[in-house]
């Protein structure tokens, strides 16, 4: 059994991957272990994208079968993501930026993780934050 850090880790492991073939693998790994994740790419004005980083990981994580369309498990996605959101909030304000949103559950636990670069031209700055629920089991 595994409790918010595993599961805080697997998002964080999963956010960073670097290509798609290694996100897949990783995503069995953590199959194999109970642990559900999935992951999609972001960018843009960050501030701005808010609202749409929150829908990106809702739609996400209901196509990955982590949760389903219901409004509390929709809130706790949203929850988990604009609190790590927040986290980057100060070094992105006014600037772009991409990456990647990384939603992981294990049972009760859930995770979302936010890893991108943000700035201007060549002058990039690499942020991370990191967002827990706690949701029900189905």
């Amino acid at each position: 059994m595994y409790d918010s850090i595993d599961v805080a880790r697997a998002a964080i492991k999963l956010a960073i991957t670097s290509n798609r073939s290694s996100e897949e693998q990783l995503l069995l790994k953590l199959k194999e272990r109970k642990i559900y994740g999935a992951a999609v790419d972001i960018g843009g004005d960050i501030v701005n994208s808010i609202h749409i980083i929150i829908e990106r990981a809702i739609i996400a994580s209901r196509k990955s079968g982590i949760t389903r369309e219901c409004h509390v498990q929709d809130g706790a996605i949203a929850g988990a993501a604009r609190e790590a959101l927040m986290q980057i909030a100060a070094k992105a304000t006014g600037l772009n930026g991409g990456g990647k949103v990384a939603i992981c559950r294990h049972k009760e636990h859930i995770s979302v993780c936010i890893f991108m670069s943000i700035g201007l031209l060549h002058l990039n700055e690499v942020v991370i934050g990191l967002g827990h629920r706690s949701l029900p089991e189905d």
